[in-house]
């Protein structure tokens, strides 16, 4: 491997051949000690989180723009889940963690409290002038609403309170989403009852929001499989999610 010349060691051409291939294994591991470090710290990595509808207009984007800020490596796969779909979800790898209203305890299902909202009524200018801010059921008793069909745990909740008031609101246009409800509104058409978040990303000039007396307030969480531990990078971001949710 060496041939010594004047007192010196000098490497011969097989030496030669074989530094070369050391000098790839230390830069294989140079790269294994760094993309360790980086999954450590949450600097790459893919986060594929499954969000329900009204946390995307806004609030999710938000989050994400404040995370990319310290963390532009870590990608993203994001898609749309509702309550009744959330554990198919995260069985089938489509999201690692799902972030929800108000949802149901699951079994070998973990949740982690990301915040709160409540419902409100989004209802036309010209309804009430005097634009309140706070409204009661009895103050909407003869009002149209646009009602929202299969709207889970939020609909239940809300049915529960128009029912210890024994109201049966007048509906006759019914809807699947809440944008498409704001937007009836818009229009005059009635009012609906949604969430605080999708309320805030779809008010317009002829429109305005008020809450009910007492408040419909509900939880927002995020759930992951109890046998599938959270990422780093997930982990690192799901504190960017509860300062968007709560700002």
């Amino acid at each position: 491997m060496f041939t010594r010349t004047k007192g010196r060691l000098v490497p011969t051409p097989e030496a030669d051949m074989l530094f070369a291939e050391v000098d790839k294994i230390h830069q294989q591991m140079r790269s294994i000690d760094n993309t360790a470090h980086n999954i450590k710290h949450a600097h790459f990595g893919n986060i594929n989180i499954g969000i329900t509808p009204a946390l995307g207009f806004s609030v999710l984007p938000k989050a994400i723009a404040s995370y990319h800020q310290q963390h532009p490596n870590v990608s993203f796969n994001i898609n749309t889940v509702h309550n009744d779909a959330v554990l198919q979800s995260l069985i089938e790898h489509k999201s690692d963690v799902a972030v929800l209203f108000h949802p149901s305890p699951k079994l070998g299902v973990n949740s982690i409290a990301c915040g709160e909202s409540e419902l409100v009524v989004v209802y036309p200018k010209g309804l009430f002038p005097h634009l309140p801010t706070q409204l009661s059921i009895q103050e909407l008793i003869d009002v149209t609403f646009i009602g929202i069909s299969d709207s889970g745990p939020l609909g239940d909740m809300l049915y529960s309170r128009l029912q210890s008031e024994n109201m049966q609101p007048h509906s006759p246009i019914q809807v699947q989403t809440y944008f498409i409800a704001a937007r009836l509104v818009a229009q005059g058409l009635g009012v609906c009852v949604i969430d605080r978040h999708t309320a805030m990303g779809n008010v317009d000039a002829n429109t305005a929001i008020a809450s009910f007396t007492p408040p419909l307030a509900f939880d927002i969480r995020a759930l992951h499989l109890q046998n599938r531990p959270l990422s780093t990078a997930v982990q690192s971001f799901l504190p960017f999610l509860q300062s968007a949710i709560n700002c």
